[in-house]
């Protein structure tokens, strides 16, 4: 019996490999001599290529977006609410392009892959990337596969640091820019919470200066601690009062230090714990610079009015009224810098309970004015 998936689905989709032989230079001063991008596509490309649309992933994502790997998949991508026949991103209209960054640790050349200079796994060797790294590579992923101006690039959080330094660096290859629950640059603040993530993995035992996979070991204690820490970050105060408050998992108090007493307590291990086993701890690293790093208008002494100036993209900005760690104030600096550089902008504030993982989730409000703007898009 065929497996029968519901109709706003892309279905089952398949992984595909691009290789790229020609050295990539990186902001580091460093090379890579060849490298590969994984990636899936839904709907079907245009005779003039010029529906096409990319998405950017966040921290921890990567190229699986929409759809099924297999009839027995209990959960389709991480943003299959959002990408699909009638979705915002409807793949009736356009064709969408999502990879694993470089980088990556989900099929991408990363930290985890065979360095082909020593035969064995690049580890702390790997060079360090920036989001203009990533957007380079993106684009000759564009040109391999024929497209050379996105109707669209769209991201949330790091997704959306990615979209707007594509508008910055290639202007004349994106119509549009969705910028969502992002930031300019990140504040002291956020830098702060990566720093204590990476501290977490980097003085594991077990993380051998990142050559834990010569031993056979990952860090873990580090990566679920990292990813704890992280976690709360993307939680509103609310939404994890509502969701956990002060409930305890058994009806009396241990008092000890060891055991797991409060349910909110038990969600955060399971997070840290589901994370650990599939997320590379270098590539945690590099995330979170990549992150720490990104300030487009340092180019221009921090006048990110000045650094928009030339691009020729038209942006919808969006944001979350609970999203603490890319709150909204910092969205409506782009907004500003974009009003002030005399660009095309659209701004919605959303009001969500969720806090930062609030772009992942379809709130009607969210998902109607997300849906509204790709409208508005000509193909």
């Amino acid at each position: 019996m065929s497996t029968v998936f519901p109709e706003d689905s892309v279905g089952l989709v398949t992984p595909q490999l691009a290789q790229f032989n020609e050295p990539l230079a990186l902001a580091c001063g460093r090379s890579l001599t060849s490298y590969e991008l994984i990636y899936e596509t839904y709907g079907t490309l245009n005779s003039s290529a010029s529906n096409a649309v990319l998405i950017c992933h966040a921290l921890s994502g990567h190229h699986h977006a929409a759809g099924y790997h297999s009839p027995d998949d209990r959960k389709p991508g991480w943003w299959d609410s959002c990408i699909g026949p009638g979705k915002p991103i409807d793949t009736n209209r356009f064709f969408v392009v999502s990879l694993n960054n470089l980088g990556g640790c989900n099929g991408s050349t990363g930290p985890s892959s065979v360095n082909p200079a020593t035969g064995k796994p690049y580890g702390a060797d790997f060079p360090v990337l920036t989001v203009e790294d990533w957007v380079h590579s993106q684009a000759r992923l564009a040109d391999r596969l024929g497209i050379q101006q996105w109707a669209a690039v769209v991201g949330g959080s790091l997704g959306g640091m990615q979209a707007l330094q594509w508008t910055i660096t290639y202007p004349d290859r994106v119509r549009h820019c969705l910028d969502i629950a992002s930031a300019p640059k990140l504040s002291a603040q956020n830098i702060a919470f990566n720093e204590v993530a990476r501290q977490a993995i980097l003085t594991d035992p077990e993380f051998h200066g990142g050559s834990f996979q010569d031993r056979g070991v990952i860090p873990k204690r580090g990566l679920m601690l990292a990813r704890m820490v992280g976690h709360i970050t993307y939680l509103s105060d609310d939404s994890m009062g509502e969701k956990f408050g002060r409930e305890l998992k058994s009806d009396k108090l241990n008092y000890d230090f060891h055991s797991v007493e409060f349910q909110v307590e038990s969600y955060l291990r399971y997070q840290g714990e589901e994370f650990s086993g599939r997320f590379d701890a270098n590539t945690y690293l590099l995330m979170t610079k990549a992150l720490d790093y990104f300030d487009p208008a340092a180019a221009h002494g921090g006048d990110l009015a000045a650094t928009l100036a030339h691009v020729t993209a038209d942006y919808c900005v969006m944001s979350f009224t609970t999203d603490w760690r890319f709150s909204p104030a910092r969205s409506r600096e782009i907004v500003d810098a974009l009003i002030a550089a005399r660009k095309n902008v659209c701004y919605l504030d959303i009001d969500s309970p969720y806090g930062h993982d609030a772009f992942l989730i379809p709130t009607p409000r969210y998902i109607t004015g997300f849906t509204n703007y790709m409208n508005r898009i000509v193909c």
